[in-house]
């Protein structure tokens, strides 16, 4: 399947700006129970809820998901930027999130896949959306995938 062509492939925000786009984001999917903001880009969306690291504070960011083997995953590209998204540094220290996908609400376990796992998964996705094979070119981290099960 390709992928959407995109015309913003070749802008990605600053970090600043991404988490301004993201609080807006958010406040218009809780707002609408989804019904604004469940699809962006060609690509699904939900919500997740981490646990701030260092304010212990829930911090909600919209998130692209892809079900790749009957698993939910994530990817924390952060648009190919040097450094990893806050929400992937917060569940590192508390795995525990809550997920809204429309209207539906429930608390999940996250969790980073082994190399072996990662592999695979990475190779569907990125033929699946190679978006994310540019963000990985863009960064010399190793972009992380986040699998998020029922808690």
């Amino acid at each position: 399947m390709d992928e959407p062509q995109t015309r913003y492939i070749d802008y990605v925000p600053s970090p600043g700006n991404i988490k301004r786009i993201g609080k807006l984001h958010a406040w218009l999917y809780v707002a609408s129970l989804g019904l604004i903001g469940r699809r962006l880009d060609g690509l699904d969306i939900l919500l997740l809820t981490t646990k701030g690291r260092r304010s212990g504070r829930p911090r909600t960011v919209p998130l692209p998901y892809f079900r790749l083997d009957g698993r939910t995953v994530l990817v924390a590209s952060f648009g190919g930027h040097s450094e990893h998204p806050a929400w992937f540094t917060n569940l590192l220290e508390q795995p525990e999130v809550r997920v809204q996908l429309g209207s539906r609400r429930w608390t999940a376990r996250a969790r980073v896949p082994e190399a072996e796992e990662r592999a695979a998964l990475w190779s569907q996705l990125t033929r699946a959306f190679p978006r994310y094979a540019t963000y990985q070119v863009r960064t010399t981290r190793l972009i992380p995938l986040v699998i998020v099960e029922p808690g």
